[in-house]
């Protein structure tokens, strides 16, 4: 599947933001302004000023859309969540080829809050997936104990894991040491029968 760069990156940042939610097993990756601040360096959002309360819950709110469009049942409902995102956030497209980076297109409106900025690319780089007909690339991933979201970008549409615990790795390690386990067993159990056969011929043989 072609995605263009800026669409690719602002599919990135969605899945990053998704993923910060909080888990059984993980805390709140936005718990406080600090966490959000950082969130902005490690994905080098532009054009974010001093970030405060406001911007933190905005941006849990844009947060929570993204995670609805992921488990959108059908390309119409995620369709309903996008353009409510959009059109909540004022997209402004504009041109721009800022920080060395080649032209790409910014859709949020100069002086947007970092929750609108994000709802803005974030919610045209979604509705690029929906307009492809590709929706079902939209995944979380399958191991029982990750929830992970990630975008499936795999030749056909195959991906049933995320990346970032290697949670393909450590299913498909499970699998076979329990094949593993199953075919050194069933010599033992193989023999179990026979013996236990000859066991109960014995006293016919005395």
């Amino acid at each position: 599947m072609q995605i263009p760069h800026d669409t690719r990156r602002a599919l990135d940042v969605v899945v990053a933001l998704v993923n910060t939610a909080a888990e059984p097993d993980q805390p709140d990756g936005l718990s406080d302004i600090g966490a959000l601040r950082g969130f902005v360096q490690e994905y080098a959002i532009s054009d974010v000023g001093e970030l405060g309360a406001r911007d933190l819950a905005g941006v849990r709110t844009v947060r929570s859309k993204f995670a609805q469009v992921f488990a959108a049942p059908s390309a119409r409902a995620a369709s309903v969540l996008i353009n409510e995102l959009v059109a909540t956030a004022g997209t402004t497209p504009q041109l721009t080829d800022h920080d060395g980076y080649d032209w790409h297109v910014h859709y949020f409106a100069p002086g947007a809050s970092v929750g609108d900025h994000l709802a803005a690319d974030g919610g045209m780089a979604l509705a690029f997936i929906v307009v492809s007909g590709e929706q079902e690339r939209l995944r979380r991933c399958e191991a029982p104990d990750c929830r992970r979201a990630f975008v499936d970008l795999s030749r056909n549409r195959s991906r049933r894991y995320c990346d970032s615990r290697t949670c393909g790795n450590r299913l498909h390690v499970a699998a076979y040491r329990a094949r593993r386990k199953e075919a050194d067993a069933g010599p033992s159990e193989q023999e179990e029968i026979v013996n236990g056969g000859e066991q109960q011929q014995d006293p016919d043989h005395r």
